[in-house]
């Protein structure tokens, strides 16, 4: 015990300063970043992308690929998910997700995960930085990169760039290590972190490892001119060891494909939106699409750089500039003969300004990112920054880093004893550049606040946002429930509710169901007898805007049955109410309906009565009777008339089943109230909590009896 001990204070002496600083700042890094995961995303964000990736997470712990919802695959249809038969599977591919997956399977916590990538990219900027130029610039670069608000935010969440990044910087660092060394393991090592990095996301592997493969190829080339083709030299076998394994992952990621889709060449993103991926002319997913022409690339692109160089990057412009003196500076010295390995390194990083931004014109994703092209704070783009170029943040990182260290030498070595007065000291001198480098990070760390800040609270208002929403689920104690949840942005779960997820087998203490059509309703409720119902819906309308809240609402329902149901509806009169009418109608019928004449002043009520008879629903004081199939939906309108033609509507919307002798309905029923119209959706969702949110005298009662 005391000899291995011995040996590792020894390694501890031994181990370089800046590496021990490197290391501190990795765990400082991945702490900062699981607490801003937990505090500022602890609903998850507004991409709902991150749904798609934990749900899939869980999915792989249940040794599962796919989601099965039997018959109820419409209900249970999450965000992004592809429906094939009764199967469900995520367009994305599991690489991201694993990730995930492992920290909840040790941890419970997939923030976890969160933590390690922000770590091991700050150690990976700090080793090629340290390879590029010396461990000093490395351990700058490290700091760069980890200030910069795309890298904290976008490591932040749970989506697949911030993971994609730290393995292709470990095959970088591999690839370095094995052309150094000459290591055949290094070089099968970095194929293989390629590989996975390609199944991941396969365009951000290529385009971040073209400068190596063209590096790789001209090696060969020049071993054999110099040696001949056989035997191989040893630039040849490592580099065929690379891309042996490597291609090893492409063929785990086809195996994949032909898995999911049916075909090895058909991603799962391709089934899902054919005209989604790389490409020009016609791009469409869903029922979002645009001519993607080369000007509109080349001016999205334009944007989306400017963004990065001036709001995304630490210090803004000022550091992209730090970034542009360090290239030139470091092109200097390569021009003057540096260091043939550290050559190769810097102009292995500084290729990747070419490579990132010219394969991301070919992507539609970077015009998508962009609410409106000219405005830097709405879309996606407003709250992650530009992530399709986040593998840019490397280089930008260490070449900034570099200019600041050579910038910081420049100043010392000039701060000399002839500069100062004959009495000055060293200990002057050391003072003089104390105050110089303070300044410098005085004045870059109120640069990078400024560029931190704003969408640091852009996420805040979102998260207040979910807050609000999401309180009458976090106050429940749901144990074996299921859910009705709304879908504001078409037949999708977790869009935008994805903090509201299923279990892989759809048996968890709640279970969420897409609020449907009376018929989808009632399967889900056959399905799972004894769980007690809930309803979630809100009043407002959901939008993007984090400034735009709702006011949510959970009821817990019933199915009220019987031979007949004799209900009662019973609405306030507010002011200067001059008349009514009363309409009873169905989804699938005709209606019937009556004028209830002066109903009388502020204070007052007036009540309807409604009967629902096996296929036939009619109404107190009105003619004839309405037709109701043997599902379906009953709507009862309670239209309050101004004198000037102003409208105030009472609206009742109950889902009804007819089935042999009995009739049954979900209680209690959707209820609106609605202004100038007979129909609002949730902007007009009747709260009797919160009577703060509707007319002074507005108030909405109804219940239902089984009758003879």
């Amino acid at each position: 015990m005391i000899r291995p001990l011995h040996a590792l204070r020894r390694r501890f002496r031994e181990t370089p300063t800046e590496t021990l600083l490197a290391a501190g700042l990795a765990v400082l890094v991945g702490i900062v970043v699981f607490a801003t995961a937990e505090t500022l995303f602890p609903y998850h964000s507004s991409n709902h992308d991150e749904g798609v990736y934990l749900q899939q997470a869980s999915l792989l712990l249940a040794g599962q690929l796919e989601l099965y919802a039997g018959g109820l695959a419409d209900a249970f249809h999450p965000w992004f998910f592809i429906e094939d038969g009764r199967r469900l599977y995520p367009k994305y591919t599991p690489v991201p997700a694993a990730m995930y997956a492992v920290s909840m399977a040790l941890f419970g916590e997939p923030r976890v995960t969160l933590a390690v990538v922000a770590a091991a990219n700050v150690a990976l900027v700090y080793r090629l930085g340290s390879l590029a130029f010396d461990r000093r610039v490395g351990l700058v670069a490290g700091v760069v990169y980890a200030v910069s608000p795309m890298a904290l935010l976008t490591t932040s969440v749970f989506l697949p760039y911030a993971p994609t990044t730290m393995l292709n910087l470990a095959f970088a660092v591999l690839y370095l290590r094995a052309v150094r060394e000459r290591s055949l393991r290094s070089a099968g090592l970095a194929g293989a972190v390629v590989g996975i990095a390609f199944f991941a996301r396969p365009y951000t592997a290529v385009l971040f490892a073209a400068p190596f493969i063209v590096h790789a190829a001209w090696a060969v080339l020049r071993s054999v001119r110099a040696d001949g083709v056989w035997p191989l030299s040893d630039a040849a076998r490592r580099n065929t060891l690379t891309a042996v394994f490597g291609l090893l992952g492409v063929g785990l990621a086809l195996a994949y494909n032909a898995r999911m889709t049916g075909s090895p060449l058909v991603f799962p993103y391709e089934a899902f939106a054919p005209m989604d991926g790389p490409g020009f002319g016609e791009r469409r997913i869903l029922g979002h699409e645009v001519d993607y022409t080369l000007d509109l690339a080349l001016e999205a692109n334009g944007y989306v750089l400017w963004y990065l160089a001036t709001r995304w990057f630490t210090a803004g412009l000022l550091g992209t500039a730090a970034a542009a003196v360090g290239i030139a500076v470091a092109a200097r010295r390569w021009v003057g003969g540096l260091d043939g390995e550290r050559r190769r390194v810097g102009g292995l990083l500084a290729a990747l300004f070419v490579t990132v931004p010219l394969g991301n014109l070919a992507f539609w994703g970077n015009y998508n990112v962009l609410a409106t092209m000219d405005d830097p704070t709405n879309g996606l783009l407003s709250q992650f920054g530009p992530f399709y170029h986040f593998d840019l943040l490397v280089p930008l990182s260490v070449f900034s880093a570099f200019a600041l260290v050579v910038g910081w030498r420049h100043a010392r070595n000039s701060v000399t004893a002839e500069r100062l007065s004959a009495a000055a000291s060293p200990r002057a001198v050391r003072a003089v550049g104390v105050v110089a480098l303070a300044t410098v990070l005085l004045v870059g760390g109120v640069a990078n606040a400024a560029v931190l800040t704003p969408p640091v609270e852009r996420n805040a208002g979102h998260t207040e946002k979910f807050d609000t929403a999401y309180e009458p689920i976090d106050s429940a104690d749901f144990e074996d429930a299921v859910v009705f949840i709304p879908a504001p942005y078409g037949d999708w779960q977790n869009h935008p509710f994805q903090y509201l997820r299923n279990n892989p087998g759809f048996d968890g203490p709640v279970v969420y169901a897409l609020d449907r059509d009376p018929a989808g309703d009632f399967a889900v409720m056959d399905a799972y007898p004894n769980r007690t119902q809930y309803r979630y819906t809100y009043r407002g309308a959901w939008t993007a805007d984090p400034d735009r809240h709702v006011t949510p609402k959970l009821d817990e329902l019933d199915v009220r049955e019987g031979q007949r149901l004799t209900g009662e509806t019973t609405v306030g009169i507010p002011a200067r109410v001059d008349r009514a009418t009363v309409r009873l109608f169905s989804v699938s019928g005709d209606h019937v309906e009556y004028d209830a004449g002066n109903v009388g002043g502020v204070g007052n009520d007036y009540t309807a009565e409604w009967r629902l008879d096996g296929d036939e629903a009619s109404l107190a004081g009105a003619n004839g009777t309405v037709s109701v199939a043997d599902t379906d939906e009953l709507i009862l309108l309670v239209r309050l008339v101004q004198p000037d033609g102003g409208t105030l509507t009472y609206r009742q919307e109950m889902t009804v089943r007819t089935t042999g002798d009995t009739v049954e309905v979900v209680w209690p029923p959707e209820r609106t109230v609605c202004r100038l119209v007979d129909y609002c959706d949730r902007e007009g969702t009747y709260l009797p909590d919160h009577p703060e949110e509707h007319f002074a005298g507005v108030s909405f009662e109804t219940d239902v009896e089984a009758s003879s």
